[in-house]
């Protein structure tokens, strides 16, 4: 029987509910096959959140929360627009530097396989160093993979921060990132000095002048109060003396 030339009055109403009951388990056969397609992709979105997300997750949770409940003295850090992946820290001029009474803001970057990777540091604030560049680019080996490097996972954010905060003291003026800079340091050291407080008094002590208490960060009240305490360990828990870690660029 041809029905597709005149479905109604060549096909009986039983052929008819037959076709109808066809295409309705058709589509709903369709509908179903769109689920399954949707619980899989669903189900791959899931598993792509590897080990390595789930480990850097939970190692910035506890080491935000480190930072916030045992900072290391004249260092401070916080979320950036409450992200996890973007920081920003702040550091007090040491006491007997050029750099004393400033307050130095960093940005910290993290990236996807930290702490496989080491975070990606920079000053925001201006700073007069021979192994700090105008762009506020560091040299320093922890924050370098081997071999050229000296990151590895047991390091953490607050002990890089803490070593730049004594690469701030002691520069290293071998392996330079400001050529020119570095020449005064190691030949002509009472001008590299005045300059450094100049760019201090400048660039990091003027933004403090006119803040309110209220305003202030651990940074500023330690600053206001010229605490300089000795230094704590900020790693994790994990057993090893803390190292001095290496100032070179290669």
């Amino acid at each position: 029987m041809n029905c597709q030339r005149d479905y109604r009055s060549q096909c009986s109403p039983r052929t008819r509910r037959a076709r109808g009951q066809t295409l309705e388990y058709s589509e709903k056969k369709r509908e179903s096959v769109g689920q399954v397609l949707n619980i899989k992709k669903f189900t791959a979105d899931v598993l792509t959140v590897s080990p390595e997300s789930m480990q850097r997750s939970s190692r910035l949770k506890r080491e935000l929360q480190l930072l916030s409940t045992e900072p290391a003295p004249g260092i401070s850090c916080w979320q950036n627009d409450g992200r996890v992946d973007d920081l920003r820290a702040q550091i007090v001029g040491g006491v007997s530097t050029p750099y004393e009474g400033g307050l130095f803001t960093l940005e910290i970057v993290l990236p996807e396989r930290y702490p496989f990777e080491p975070p990606k540091m920079r000053f925001l604030t201006p700073i007069y160093h021979p192994n700090i560049d105008s762009a506020g680019r560091i040299c320093l080996d922890a924050l370098k993979l081997p071999p050229k490097g000296a990151w590895r996972p047991s390091l953490n954010i607050s002990t890089v921060l803490t070593s730049i905060q004594l690469l701030m003291a002691e520069p290293n003026p071998d392996d330079p990132l400001m050529a020119d800079i570095s020449s005064e340091y190691k030949y002509n050291k009472p001008v590299y000095l005045e300059k450094a407080r100049q760019w201090t008094e400048k660039h990091a002590i003027q933004r403090n002048q006119g803040l309110g208490d209220l305003d202030k960060s651990p940074c500023e009240d330690e600053l206001s109060k010229g605490l300089a305490g000795p230094r704590k360990r900020g790693a994790l828990d994990t057993g090893e003396e803390e190292e001095e870690v290496k100032k070179t660029c290669v």
